[in-house]
């Protein structure tokens, strides 16, 4: 059914019980796995650009690389491989972007993330994709 599957990170109880459904899918359908973690640059940008940012970044990236590092033992215990994604801007952007420039042919993502704000909407990531993406888009409830 789908051969390139991408699914958005972003630490949360959510977004790993997704990763979990994500790798599901692909060993279903024997699909390539991607997944995605984006530092939300729009969060920090309020920080002033001096060493206390730099910081910020650096923690935020950290936390990035340990997540999709993550996200690859638990493919790989599956049997699927992953290529791991680590950017930074808008998540809602990053997440097309990177689909479009992948062929991804499904993209998978949380209904809402990390943010307490979130839980008053559907996720405003989740919602920018399935709004501006031209590709096929899960929003998983879990």
């Amino acid at each position: 059914m789908f051969h390139k599957l991408l699914v958005a990170i972003d630490g949360s109880e959510i977004s790993m019980n997704v990763l979990e459904q994500a790798i599901d899918m692909a060993r279903g359908w024997k699909a390539e796995l991607h997944a995605v973690y984006i530092i939300e640059t729009g969060l920090i940008s309020s920080v002033p650009m001096d060493n206390t940012w730099e910081v910020i970044y650096s923690l935020l990236e950290q936390e990035g690389e340990r997540l999709l590092d993550t996200a690859e033992k638990k493919a790989q215990d599956a049997g699927i491989s992953l290529k791991k994604h680590l950017l930074s801007g808008h998540a809602g952007n990053e997440i097309i972007n990177t689909a479009e420039a992948e062929g991804v042919d499904l993209i998978i993502v949380g209904s809402r993330g990390k943010s307490q704000i979130d839980r008053l909407l559907i996720g405003s990531v989740s919602a920018h994709v399935v709004k501006y993406s031209t590709i096929s888009t899960m929003v998983v409830r879990v």
